[in-house]
């Protein structure tokens, strides 16, 4: 290690600021939210930095430096565009050991600015010594997005509880204690900003701890259409802090390698005529996984409010008064179409879109077809591979041209995608003849024909192996 990290406690200190640039503005800024009392100087200030200084503590001082502008500093920074002047500065600082950062020049100052995450009181800060300003950067912007903006809220709140839990629980229990509330239900409550029910949270498991039986929670998320890319934050950060996983047919490998992996795996996936996991026990057996205190992670494809059964899932955990979050995915319609090219709505060509499913829980076709068959709009089928000839069929008789394009998007937004072009008339003999597989989305309309021109997407189509798992091993379920 060759910087000793550490963090100054700055409340009303002396701090000289040299220079009057877009890097000093930002030098100024850190500062006076730290609670520093900033002395400038400089000859002349950017318009930005008259504004972070005005009625704020700051003494600016329109000049060059002088040497006793050093005296009575506690901290000093040289931001000039004179490298000599920031020499000279970083020397007098030096002599008198004062700490003394020089922007963009680590071999001169004796210290060195992070980037910095800052979610008070967590504050998180990022350095490369010196060697890449950028890099360090970069990484600040990708903790950014990993750590919630609550995240200051439940240090503040855990801060609050310290002396009382001292007082319920012996050392040895605390710790644990502390990681239980951190990783379950108490957290995820601040993080949705449910403060007040957080705290009451926090009374009842202190009360109970470390005999009480927790509640646990399910997280109901959606993994999206393949692509990895396209999960949220939040997705993210449920998968990686679940207890056991709860897993659909079409979540890609790549996407539950992204899971924590020590979480207990459950496959429950679906296909036709062969489920793995009937759906009133996989409704029971969240409930009964979530009652063991453990955080069930209920991992789905696509989006589960949009032909995900999220509906029913959660309909059961509110009747057995087991807590539960959702967390919405990228639906295959939107995600597919975007990678194929061809977007779902134009003002050109469709005024509307309409999602539909290629069968009903009977199993049958019956669906509104005068309505799918209105002009002017994109209609786009889940499922619909076994029933594409009733499709054809249907849309035909109400009216809607043969002619119409028609699109198969194959296992959309991975690497394996195939995109297949016809139109209403020929898109059963285009599924035969193309040797299509589940899962794969049907999109009818107009805006079919921008594909040739819209199409960006160019997956690696020769691979190994397929992103999608159709045999995944079943684990055994007890319900």
């Amino acid at each position: 290690m060759d910087r000793f990290p550490v963090f100054l406690d700055l409340h009303n200190r002396q701090c000289l600021v040299v220079g009057g640039g877009k890097v000093a503005e930002r030098k100024v800024d850190s500062l006076l939210k730290a609670g520093a009392v900033v002395t400038l100087i400089a000859p002349d200030i950017t318009t930005e930095m008259g504004i972070i200084t005005s009625g704020q503590n700051v003494q600016y001082h329109a000049r060059p430096f002088v040497d006793s502008d050093i005296d009575g500093q506690f901290l000093v920074i040289a931001a000039t565009n004179n490298p000599s002047v920031n020499a000279h500065i970083a020397s007098l600082a030096d002599a008198r050991n004062m700490p003394v950062n020089v922007v963009d020049d680590a071999s001169v100052g004796n210290f060195i600015i992070p980037s910095v995450v800052d979610r008070s009181p967590v504050t998180i800060a990022i350095s490369t010594g010196g060697a890449s300003p950028v890099l360090a950067r970069q990484l600040r912007m990708k903790l950014e997005t990993m750590i919630p903006p609550q995240c200051g809220e439940l240090a503040g709140i855990t801060e609050e509880y310290r002396d009382i839990v001292k007082k319920h629980l012996p050392e040895a229990q605390r710790k644990t204690f502390w990681e239980q509330a951190l990783k379950g239900p108490f957290a995820e409550l601040v993080y949705a900003g449910h403060v007040e029910d957080a705290r009451r949270l926090l009374d009842e498991m202190l009360a109970s701890y470390p005999n009480g039986q927790t509640m646990g929670e399910v997280y109901l998320v959606g993994a999206g259409p393949g692509d990895p890319d396209l999960l949220t934050f939040k997705a993210l950060r449920l998968m990686q802090q679940a207890d056991v996983m709860v897993y659909d047919r079409l979540v890609s490998k790549s996407i539950l390698d992204m899971a924590n992996q020590r979480a207990e795996r459950i496959y429950v996936g679906k296909e036709k005529a062969s489920h793995a996991v009937p759906q009133d026990q996989i409704n029971d057996l969240l409930v009964k996984l979530a009652k063991q205190g453990k955080r069930v992670l209920r991992l789905k494809g696509g989006d589960p409010f949009i032909f995900g059964r999220g509906g029913e899932e959660i309909e059961t955990l509110a009747e057995n008064g087991v807590p539960f979050q959702v967390v919405p995915g990228i639906t295959a319609a939107s995600g597919c179409s975007s990678y194929a090219g061809i977007p779902l709505t134009h003002r050109d060509y469709a005024q509307s879109c309409t999602f539909a499913t290629g069968h009903l829980k009977d199993g049958s076709i019956d669906l509104n077809w005068a309505q799918l068959s209105q002009p002017n709009q994109t209609v786009v089928f889940y499922m619909g591979l076994t029933g594409i000839e009733v499709i054809s069929q249907q849309l035909q008789a109400f009216g809607r041209s043969g002619d119409t394009p028609a699109a198969l998007v194959e296992q959309g937004t991975t690497r394996n995608q195939r995109v297949h072009i016809g139109t209403i008339a020929t898109l059963p003999q285009l599924v035969k003849d193309s040797g299509v597989r589940a899962p794969t989305l049907t999109i009818v309309g107009e805006v079919v024909q921008l594909h040739s021109k819209l199409h960006w997407y160019e997956p690696q189509r020769h691979v190994i192996a397929s992103e999608f798992s159709l045999d995944h091993p079943v684990a055994p379920v007890e319900v």
